[in-house]
């Protein structure tokens, strides 16, 4: 009976030795292998192995600092990834009416289209007074197609009137429609193109063309498996002013309207824009992630202040941020500091809710118009050079306008608009 491990020991060697050699040949490397295998397929973090099937079951939509996040496809480095992705073939869907596009455009172009030499552009807007101001993104270094089209009114289908509600929605049922058909015509552009000259994008970034950026969209946005939001606004569901995913997941989060009979057979009811975009994610178990991002939504319509609950907080364009998507006008701050701490913590976070604990929020009185000085303020905010922008725009004759529309159609691949003399002519003066 063995009684030490000093007995142990001589035992095992001599069963060892007594063991036929080439037994140890078939057992010993096959049983090397299996090691092998279960050692190289355990992850570094087996919650990040999870991440997307919690998401798709649990219908959780998760952080960028959430630790079960998978992140950047970094293995070979931060610096490499981003260099992989600034080599990638991006296409950047913009959509809207033109409203303040003098005040937005250029933030959209310096930093979105200048910061991803790969990316094309695709513009999809409905036809108005201030289409005209499209023009000025002849600055843009690479153009798909333009289509500025004239709006017209989309029949409702029994489905989309049981699972939509008019509720929260300016324009009812029909103003969801028209800006679902913005946004999936981006999608359409982008196939058509793709099947053109036989290629897939690597990426997609679906935006507005009333949001400002005050700094560059960064590598960190592009995340691998997920489909990126902003967080905040969210009114019962997602944030839907802006989107970054591969190909195949913006394809799910663009299709605004034809995924709505989908949402129909799930038995989905009064849904607004939010709550909607979420349904599709989810119910097609795209992973969903939010990260700040800096940029906020120009908006002219009037918001009651100090907003209260279920109230919509104006930020001031001045506010570091960043602001994700969150409404803003340039303005004279009248709430800071603990001014925002006292009113925002009233706000619903899961209605028109955005971060403000870091201190870089401010807030305008939005109930009014515009204050008269306001050009002076964005002026200051934004720059000289945007400034600048914004008295050429305003200061466009007809001559140049069309010189200019006619330099993005030349650029474009595709022009399915109406030729720039029709652009031009509705919004800008004679020579």
């Amino acid at each position: 009976m063995v009684k030490t491990p000093q007995e142990f020991a001589m035992y095992v060697a001599r069963w060892f030795s007594d063991l036929d050699w080439k037994l140890l040949l078939l057992f010993v490397p096959p049983l090397f292998i299996i090691v092998f295998l279960f050692v190289s397929a355990t992850p570094v973090s087996p919650l990040s192995t999870f991440a997307p099937l919690a998401s798709f079951f649990f219908n959780r939509t998760t952080s960028a600092d959430d630790p079960c996040v998978l992140p950047l496809n970094r293995s070979q480095g931060v610096r490499s990834w981003e260099d992989e992705l600034y080599r990638s073939r991006m296409a950047v869907c913009l959509v809207g009416g033109a409203r303040r596009f003098e005040l937005t455009g250029p933030s959209i172009v310096e930093n979105i289209l200048n910061v991803y030499p790969n990316s094309d552009l695709f513009l999809h807007c409905p036809l108005d007074e201030n289409a005209f101001k499209f023009s000025l993104l002849k600055l843009a270094p690479r153009i798909a197609t333009v289509r500025i089209f004239q709006p017209k009114p989309i029949p409702e289908t029994e489905a989309e009137v049981r699972v939509l509600t008019a509720s929260n929605s300016p324009n009812g049922i029909q103003g969801l429609l028209q800006y679902f058909n913005l946004v999936e015509g981006c999608l359409t552009m982008i196939e058509e193109y793709q099947n053109q000259n036989n290629f897939k994008y690597d990426w997609v970034v679906r935006t507005r063309v009333d949001g400002y950026w005050n700094a560059p969209l960064a590598p960190e946005n592009f995340i691998t498996g997920h489909y990126l939001v902003p967080p905040g606004s969210t009114y019962g569901g997602l944030n839907d002013r802006l989107g970054i995913g591969d190909f195949n997941s913006s394809a799910v989060a663009l299709s605004r309207l034809s995924l709505i009979p989908k949402l129909d057979s799930a038995g989905l009811r009064m849904l607004n824009s939010e709550t909607s975009f979420k349904a599709q994610l989810t119910t097609y178990g795209v992973p969903v992630i939010t990260k700040r991002l800096p940029f906020c939504i120009v908006s002219d319509r009037k918001y009651g202040f100090p907003p209260y609950r279920f109230g919509v907080p104006v930020a001031a364009l001045s506010s570091p941020g960043p602001l994700s998507g969150a409404k803003c006008r340039p303005c004279t701050p009248v709430c800071e500091g603990s001014c925002v701490e006292g009113i925002m913590s009233w706000l619903d976070k899961g209605w028109s809710w955005t971060n403000w604990e870091s201190g870089t929020l401010k807030l305008c009185d939005a109930h009014g118009e515009w204050e008269k000085e306001w050009e002076t303020i964005f002026d200051k905010v934004a720059g000289k050079k945007r400034a600048a922008v914004r008295k050429r725009i305003w200061g466009l004759k007809l001559k140049q306008c069309v010189n200019d529309f006619n330099e993005m159609k030349r650029r474009s691949s595709k022009w399915d608009s109406p030729p720039p003399e029709e652009i031009c002519s509705l919004g800008v003066g004679e020579n």
